[in-house]
């Protein structure tokens, strides 16, 4: 396990990246005031504007196919030691910068690459680059978790060969910014993927739970994507009175829905799903797993690095758990 030290600052790494992360913590998990990037170190006073990278330069250019000419001065030069200190993952005894000149034809060089100036422009150093590297790629053979989730939570072919499962909190304001894209990146890809949501009700959210209870409902009558998404939409609303209102407002009989929140008809259920989250060792929401695989939001959450994800994931299945040789 990580010491207290590591485990605040990927916190506010992830926070800066993402803006997109709730935390069983209640201090954690009032969204910050702030949750802006670490910004780019500033050059030092006395050197003219015009002096950028130097030495490490050399070492983003004369790439085939790559030009990272464009990017901040700042941002180079993490890069650039990003390049120089890190080795490619596709196991070759070179750098990564070493290898994307010498061995064009490794691909895992050119996504690693990518990854790392994705980070290096959001004004992320080039130790906590290097650092969240070396997590991305060591989470492939890390053991995987296994999610038994019903069916009707899920879009996507089930015979899929990447199941992508969300735990989320319908009150988790980043779980909310995170839907859209999780759920246009599904639909992209529905024969590779498969993506199912899991409810997790965070105990600093007091509407969590019936939200949580509500939408299983909602499944049982057919309409759990339908609830999902009302949910999400008046996430600021959850009253109990709300939330009935919502099953009206999509078709099905609010009035039935009140009963069961009542007599507590899904609670085991929902515990069933906070019990798995649990012994995942998710720390808050939203958390994904791909096939198994914790995607840490350190690596931020948008198309790109989803469909990044996807390729690598791919890839390592396809090759029984290996890359494949370039």
């Amino acid at each position: 396990m990580l010491p207290d030290r590591r485990n605040r600052v990927l916190l506010a790494l992830t926070l800066a990246l993402t803006g997109l992360a709730c935390s069983k913590n209640s201090e954690a998990a009032s969204p910050p005031a702030q949750p802006t990037a670490p910004k780019p170190a500033a050059p030092a006073p006395a050197q003219p504007p015009a002096a950028a990278p130097s030495s490490g330069a050399s070492a983003l250019t004369g790439i085939p196919g790559m030009d990272f000419s464009a990017l901040p001065p700042a941002a180079q030069r993490e890069l650039s030691t990003v390049f120089t200190d890190e080795f490619c993952y596709c196991g070759c005894p070179h750098t990564l910068g070493q290898c994307l000149k010498g061995h064009t034809g490794c691909q895992h060089a050119k996504r690693m690459a990518r990854l790392a100036a994705r980070q290096a422009v959001a004004g992320v150093p080039a130790s906590d680059i290097i650092v969240a590297l070396s997590e991305y790629y060591s989470a492939f053979r890390a053991p995987r978790k296994t999610f038994d989730v019903d069916p009707r939570m899920c879009m996507g072919d089930a015979k899929a060969p990447v199941t992508l499962v969300e735990f989320s909190d319908f009150e988790c304001p980043y779980c909310g910014k995170a839907r859209p894209v999780l759920e246009s990146f599904a639909k992209k890809n529905p024969s590779k993927l498969r993506f199912c949501n899991v409810p997790f009700p965070l105990p600093i959210h007091p509407n969590a739970v019936p939200a949580g209870q509500a939408v299983l409902w909602a499944r049982d009558q057919g309409k759990f994507w339908e609830m999902h998404d009302a949910l999400f939409e008046n996430a600021q609303n959850l009253s109990q009175a709300s939330i009935v209102a919502l099953a009206n407002k999509i078709g099905l009989k609010g009035a039935e829905l009140q009963k069961a929140l009542q007599a507590g008809t899904y609670a085991k259920e929902l515990e069933k799903y906070k019990s798995m989250g649990n012994a995942a060792n998710i720390r808050g929401t939203p958390s994904l797993f791909f096939n198994g695989r914790y995607f840490d939001l350190q690596m931020g959450l948008t198309e790109e690095t989803l469909n990044h994800t996807l390729d690598d994931e791919l890839e390592w299945r396809a090759n029984r758990n290996a890359w494949a040789a370039d």
